[in-house]
């Protein structure tokens, strides 16, 4: 039942839920696309400030558990190609959530696990 309740909490909201916490701790995110405000998918790019970063992307597993997968299939990018990737999905789609966050750590600050390919 929760994961129903889930599914049907607009992603606006949600994600404003998820990155409240981040505001009030200082650290700093930046939305470089908002998609569609009930149900787009969200790409999350954690910018380690040292050129690698991590992307990850919304995505369900079998048992339609909402978790993150690694957008590229690698742990870590460099930024200029993790920027490229942005540029790519963004131009296919315009529903798409584009979160970058800065994070040395470059941890996930949004709910759910990670999925393996």
């Amino acid at each position: 039942m929760h994961e129903e309740h889930e599914a049907r909490l607009p992603v606006h909201l949600w994600i404003d839920a998820q990155l409240r916490p981040l505001a009030d701790r200082g650290v700093y995110y930046y939305i470089q696309q908002r998609g569609e405000r009930n149900s787009g998918i969200i790409l999350l790019k954690l910018n380690g400030l040292g050129g690698q970063c991590r992307l990850l992307i919304q995505q369900r597993d079998l048992e339609g558990v909402l978790g993150w997968m690694n957008a590229t299939g690698k742990e870590e990018v460099e930024e200029k190609s993790a920027d490229a990737y942005i540029q790519r999905a963004m131009s296919r789609d315009p529903d798409l959530w584009v979160i970058e966050i800065e994070d040395r750590a470059m941890e996930n600050p949004f709910e759910g696990p990670m999925i393996e390919a």
